[in-house]
């Protein structure tokens, strides 16, 4: 039986689901295949994201014999053997040859070089497949002379409709929608993942519900809808955990999170708010912790963003609290909303003219009070509020 993941195979540029940036009307990879041209290739992206199935196409628009060589399995020798053949080819039967180096990266550098002088001259036209950045992995004079197209994941919307292709090849098969929607957000973008799930499932069901897709893909489905009542609880939750000083709570809502693919960008947002509404000039380093981790999980990102968040989480959650500021910067917002704005006292206005001075802005004003009072051993009383606000206290220490 021919496995579901070749029965999906796209045959043509049109049944390509993704990577509309080079395979869209007018981008740069169909323009050429339309012209009838291919140059060596490396395809960088994730796992699952069409690098093999493009490269197939390749080959099949410009009638070349396509090689497909894995980097893991194979060696020198047998890519001297397939270069062989390919001159061959190419002098008996002007027959092209597309070799697919699927992970090329797993090939050192010494290994890479047994390509370029074939390369050069036209023997073979080179496909080199990657998941690590070609900068660091694939030889520089080898990248010279291939054209680097970078792959993306494939969005949710896109991975849904591989879903419903594949469900097509099924007609006896039921699909609830939540099992379809579970496999979606279980890929991570990963095509070839969630094609193999939806195979899985037809195999072990003819009725395929959330509880069939769960085992399937070996993932709980976590009810998270980042739109709706579930991820204002749980942030809410969260939140409080934090709050209350129960870190393990605090956790186990982070987990909750980090399983439903909620945005860690916008977890560290929330923590950096907490950090000054919650903890405050009680322990003045959350700030600085909660900054750190933001700056760290947006250039790191998932999984590991996890542990970031998951140290921030608890540092914050243990953290002494205060809501002194919060509760002050409040008041005097509401005062400035409730009581007359009377004016700002002389002494505390800049005097940077003569008729400034001369009414009296600044006069009398002590600069430095703390150091005077050092000097003097006297207490310097200066008021700095406006007249109807004589005594007024926002800010309250409120932390042993």
């Amino acid at each position: 039986m021919i496995p579901l993941a070749e029965q999906l195979r796209p045959k043509t540029l049109d049944e390509v689901v993704g990577q509309s940036h080079l395979v869209g009307k007018g981008k740069p990879l169909r323009k050429m295949l339309e012209q009838g041209k291919v140059t060596s290739i490396i395809l960088w992206g994730p796992p699952g994201c069409g690098k093999t199935t493009l490269a197939r196409l390749i080959a099949k628009y410009v009638d070349a014999d396509f090689v497909s060589f894995s980097a893991v399995t194979g060696g020198v020798a047998e890519v001297r053997e397939i270069v062989k053949k390919a001159r061959n080819d190419q002098t008996l039967f002007k027959k092209q040859t597309i070799l697919f180096v699927d992970e090329i990266h797993r090939f050192n550098k010494g290994q890479q070089d047994a390509f370029l002088p074939h390369v050069e001259n036209g023997t073979i036209i080179l496909i080199g497949a990657t998941t690590e950045n070609p900068g660091f992995e694939i030889n520089a004079p080898l990248i010279s002379r291939s054209q680097l197209y970078v792959l993306y994941a494939l969005t949710d919307e896109e991975v849904k409709k591989i879903i419903i292709n594949a469900t097509k090849l099924y007609p006896k098969h039921k699909w609830s929608g939540d099992a379809i929607d579970h496999l979606v957000k279980s890929s991570n973008g990963d095509a070839r993942t969630v094609i193999n799930a939806v195979e899985l499932s037809a195999s072990l069901s003819k009725n395929i519900t959330l509880k069939v897709a769960e085992e399937a893909i070996q993932r709980k489905a976590i009810y998270y809808d980042k739109k709706g009542d579930w991820h204002y609880d749980t942030i809410s939750a969260f939140i409080k955990s934090m709050r209350g000083g129960q870190p393990d709570a605090t956790l186990h809502y982070l987990a909750r999170m980090i399983k439903a693919g909620e945005d860690p960008i916008f977890i560290a947002r929330r923590m950096l708010i907490f950090a000054s509404e919650d903890v405050g000039n009680a322990q003045p380093t959350a700030l600085v912790v909660a900054t750190s981790a933001m700056q760290a999980v947006h250039m790191i990102g998932w999984p590991e963003a996890g542990l970031i968040l998951a140290q921030a989480a608890t540092f914050l959650a243990t953290a002494k609290k205060s809501i002194a500021s919060t509760t002050g910067i409040q008041q005097a917002l509401s005062d400035i909303d409730e009581q007359n704005l009377d004016p700002i006292p002389l002494h505390l206005r800049n005097a940077s003219n003569k008729v400034m001075k001369g009414l009296g802005y600044g006069q009398g004003h002590v600069r430095y009070p703390w150091a005077q009072e050092k000097e003097t051993g006297k207490k310097i009383s200066q008021e700095y509020m406006p007249k109807n606000l004589k005594g007024k206290k926002y800010y309250i220490p409120d932390w042993k």
